[in-house]
């Protein structure tokens, strides 16, 4: 796994696509490549009103990822300092082996460069010490990203939160 962990909390996500965006924007990708994306969840209904939920699905960054192994030209990497898996653009010769092989949907197509892309936790903008540029620019400060063990105190702060002042969950 990756020594990072990117965090959503679903209860503050309005699915305003902020987020996918500004990942395009840095990336300068095309509409149809979406390294992450927002995806809806409902409407159903919960208490008699229709409620629906947004999930930010990025890479995973899995400790054994397919997507390496299905690379035939070592274009997908891991990266052995912090576990980031990335794309090589380079070395992909656009025959998209990782594509089939993720069970998650993670490396995308780009049409307008014939390689693959993915979340890579904006791994330029963290070697500098700076946020991914998704989290940067959440509106409602639903993404949280930093070290892995510190994202189980952000859940119990969440759910400490929770606690004291209940809220109608979407789900």
């Amino acid at each position: 796994m990756s020594q990072y962990y990117l965090f959503q909390d679903t209860r503050k996500c309005i699915g305003c696509h902020a987020c996918e965006v500004q990942c395009k924007t840095n990336k300068e990708l095309p509409p149809t490549a979406k390294p992450c994306q927002i995806v809806q969840v409902g409407p159903k209904m919960v208490g008699g009103l229709p409620r629906t939920s947004f999930v930010f699905m990025p890479c995973f960054h899995c400790e054994k990822p397919w997507c390496v192994d299905a690379c035939p030209t070592g274009a997908m990497q891991k990266r052995e300092s912090d576990g980031i898996v990335f794309v090589e653009a380079d070395k992909c010769v656009g025959c998209k082996a990782c594509i089939r092989a993720c069970p998650w949907g993670a490396p995308q197509w780009n049409a307008l460069s014939r390689k693959v892309v993915k979340c890579d936790y904006c791994k330029d903008r963290i070697d500098e010490g700076l946020q991914p540029a998704c989290v940067t620019v959440c509106i409602t400060h639903c993404l949280q990203f930093g070290k892995a063990e510190q994202m189980p105190q952000v859940r119990r702060e969440r759910h400490a939160r929770a606690v004291a002042a209940p809220e109608d969950s979407a789900f």
